[in-house]
């Protein structure tokens, strides 16, 4: 029998589907600093996926995100409310990115 590696965080029917396919899942579960962390390398590897996706399959990687977004804000002790106040905030003093502006430099004054 061939064993695949993946030393990652999965979601949580994962291992109840990779059964049903008739092979076995060898899993733990983490505790909290090591979970936070992990959180965080999937939200890389998953803003990784959004970065590659297609038109076809955005949607799905970016819910992809949006779980890992509440999933992370709960590990912490956040709320999206607390989330979602955040960006407002952000969004008043810095704007968003509908007008879509590249900045390529910025010259120091001497």
């Amino acid at each position: 029998m061939e064993t695949i590696v993946y030393n990652k965080l999965v979601r949580d029917r994962i291992p109840e589907i990779i059964t049903k396919d008739r092979k076995i899942p060898h899993i733990r579960t983490l505790e909290k600093e090591e979970f936070r962390r992990q959180l965080g390398q999937k939200l890389v590897e998953e803003a990784e996926e959004v970065k590659a996706a297609s038109v076809e399959v955005l949607a799905d990687e970016l819910a992809d995100i949006l779980e890992l977004v509440r999933a992370t804000a709960e590990a912490h002790g956040l709320s999206m409310a607390d989330i979602e106040t955040r960006r407002v905030e952000k969004r008043l003093k810095r704007g968003g990115f509908s007008k879509r502006i590249f900045l390529e430099s910025v010259d120091q004054k001497s």
